[in-house]
């Protein structure tokens, strides 16, 4: 089994950016690394993210959006 991020525009259309989601062997390494670069991602125009198990969605998508009020 593969984990890996789905990058989404807030339309939910996919997006490429760099760095690409690398390939996790578990959901808790995956989820740790978007973890640490969600920052990052959102700086390169990402607004949401989907888990994905080889190609079943997991949850998602994800906001990396701060939550406002």
């Amino acid at each position: 089994m593969a984990w890996t991020w789905r990058y989404e525009k807030a339309d939910g259309s996919s997006v490429e950016v760099e760095p690409a989601s690398p390939s996790f062997p578990t959901q808790g390494d995956a989820e740790t690394w978007v973890g640490e670069v969600w920052r990052d991602l959102l700086a390169a125009g990402v607004d949401a993210v989907t888990l994905l198990e080889d190609q079943r969605t997991v949850y998602g998508p994800m906001s990396l959006h701060p939550p406002t009020g």
